[in-house]
């Protein structure tokens, strides 16, 4: 969750060091800190967003790190900001180390003192302990003891210009050409002419003048460059006020995009893989689980494939039972969300196949899976995910169109192949939702309600309102609010209704009365036309039909909006809302 960097090289480093923090802020950014080293370790920290170390940039030191932090162990102050330094030691660290109260025992009996609440600031404690001349033999002994997962960024007083790695299960790039660079992420250190490499769980680095790369034994090894395409990787806005904003509007784009590789999606073995499967297991977390939630309802409404899906986080402690001839499609925007990873690597201790759903191609989850699939929504910055949610379902939904297809199902290629043009309509039909953000600025709950597909959307669109505004927000199946929720609706609650179905539409229309008949307001976003003509409604936007089981992939974008224009009216930044991260790397 956490962004770390590092910097050696000729140039000063604090100015590099805090460039690239801004462009990890996507990561956390509770509070911030760099450590510059010269003949010793010069520190700067501060609560809050990066912008607050500006005091920093004449530090001087020509080799460095740095950190955004997302706090896990002790709340955001500069007291538990990192780096953390302990004597001739600084490290900067992302994940969470689980026995580090054992380990903080076992320093403060030898009479250190410790200054943080922190489960990082061990580490630092143990490598000055262990450190006997050879950095890189420290930080490997280190790591031996240490239980959980890491990406460690560490520089010595004994070692000038030289910052040693290590990584486990948590993400780490290098970084060659103009210096020698490190981060938890490629769009930090992104620039033309670089060779990046990735660090598997396990490995080590020492930087310095160049790069070199150690097993977990200490035997150096070679690595090959990992691909990177600098320009996608460098956010740019283009003129939005918001990436979000800027990024629902990619929607169609990206749809288009991968409609056109339809085809080119689905592998020869992947084809192989689905066809045999008796089951499909789905596991994610947060939008991706409900993006999973819609691949249920399209694989067996249009394969009859039998389908389950589970919170990643819920899968391993609840045991798991998996058939023979099941496969387990995890999906992941980053590829490097903690839980997700966990759960694909059970279902293969257990036999089953495991076919990764990915933004990030060359991520964890992607490396450990049989099969990867790339859903190409490019870089996206704002940690609510947008564009990447529509990208999953297109590909997940061409994957039910193909295993209907070779069942001898025909024609839901060719209606996939119509979603970008109507994401774009959707768009822009969908702006019509600011009209209704004066009733949700002073709402004290809100609630989404459908039924079948819909009521994934009314998920999504809640968790959308939730991230970004702060104004409690739930989903329900529209038929559920008889049973328990009715009663939290009163005078001039929002209620938003998503109603796509001919064959639900009434059914979904009671629950529009009976929450209407308590005093709610009640918006509409619907593909029926007729239905958005009903009094009962305060608003109405009407988006292009699309089949009732494809359905979320449009219905969402106005809920989308909506989100993004009731945070922009409430004062909060809609890319960077409080307490999360776009990447969640830990339990």
């Amino acid at each position: 969750m956490c962004g770390i960097v590092g910097y050696v090289g000729n140039r000063r480093a604090a100015p590099l060091l805090l460039g690239a923090l801004k462009k990890l802020e996507y990561r956390g950014y509770d509070s911030a800190g760099i450590a510059l080293l010269t003949d010793e370790i010069a520190v700067k920290k501060c609560t809050g967003s990066v912008s607050g170390l500006s005091g920093a940039l004449q530090m001087a030191g020509t080799c460095g790190i740095g950190h955004t932090r997302w706090a896990t162990h002790g709340a955001p102050s500069e007291q538990n900001a990192h780096p953390h330094v302990w004597k001739r030691f600084a490290v900067v660290h992302n994940g969470i180390i689980e026995n580090y109260k054992t380990l903080r025992a076992e320093c403060e009996q030898r009479g250190e003192t410790f200054y943080s609440e922190t489960d990082s600031e061990v580490i630092a404690h143990l490598l000055e302990f262990y450190f006997q001349g050879d950095l890189i033999a420290a930080l490997q002994r280190v790591c031996s003891r240490l239980s959980g997962s890491y990406a460690l960024a560490v520089i010595c007083t004994k070692c000038p210009g030289t910052v040693a790695l290590a990584r486990m299960r948590s993400p780490l790039v290098v970084g060659v050409g103009g210096g020698v660079w490190c981060a938890s992420d490629m769009p930090a250190i992104a620039a033309k002419n670089r060779t990046y490499y990735t660090l598997a769980d396990g490995e080590f680095a020492l930087l310095s003048a160049r790069a070199v790369f150690y097993d977990g034994e200490g035997r150096v090894i070679q690595k090959k460059p990992a691909a990177c395409d600098a320009e996608d990787c460098i956010p740019v806005k283009k003129g939005y006020r918001h990436y979000m904003r800027k990024e629902i509007g990619e929607t169609a784009s990206v749809l288009e995009n991968r409609s056109r590789m339809l085809r080119a999606w689905t592998s020869p073995a992947v084809r192989q893989a689905l066809g045999e499967a008796r089951r499909l297991s789905f596991v994610a977390c947060g939008t991706a689980y409900h993006a999973c939630l819609a691949a249920k309802c399209a694989f067996e409404a249009l394969a009859r494939v039998p389908c389950s899906v589970t919170v990643a986080s819920e899968y391993r402690y609840a045991d798991p039972i998996l058939e023979k001839g099941e496969l387990v499609i995890a999906v992941s925007q980053s590829g490097e969300t903690a839980d997700t990873i966990a759960a694909a690597e059970l279902a293969k201790q257990r036999g089953a196949g495991v076919l990764a759903v990915v933004n990030v191609t060359d991520s964890t989850l992607a490396g450990m899976a049989d099969h990867v699939l790339s859903v190409g929504a490019g870089r996206e910055i704002a940690v609510a995910a947008t564009k990447s949610f529509n990208a999953q379902l297109m590909l997940l939904y061409s994957l039910a169109a193909t295993l209907a297809e070779a069942k001898g199902k025909r024609g839901y290629g060719d209606l996939l192949k119509e979603l970008p043009s109507l994401a774009s309509q959707t768009v822009s039909v969908g702006e019509g939702v600011r009209a209704w953000v004066a009733y949700f600025m002073s709402a004290s709950s809100v609630y989404f309600i459908g039924r079948g597909a819909d009521h994934v959307a009314a998920l999504e669109g809640s968790l959308k309102l939730k991230e970004i505004t702060y104004i409690p927000s739930e989903g329900y199946p529209a038929g559920e609010l008889k049973h328990g929720t009715l009663a939290l609706v009163e005078q001039g609650t929002p209620v938003v209704a998503v109603l796509t179905s001919e064959r639900l539409a009434q059914k979904t229309m009671n629950a529009v009365h009976e929450v209407y008949a308590r005093g709610a307001r009640v918006f509409l976003v619907t593909s029926l036309a007729e239905q958005a003509r009903s009094k009962e409604l305060t608003g109405a936007v009407v988006i292009p039909e699309c089949g009732e089981i494809f359905s979320p992939m449009l219905s969402v974008i106005p809920l989308q909006l909506l989100a993004y224009y009731v945070s922009v009216a409430r004062g909060i930044n809609p890319d960077r809302p409080r307490n999360l991260a776009k990447s969640v790397t830990v339990e």
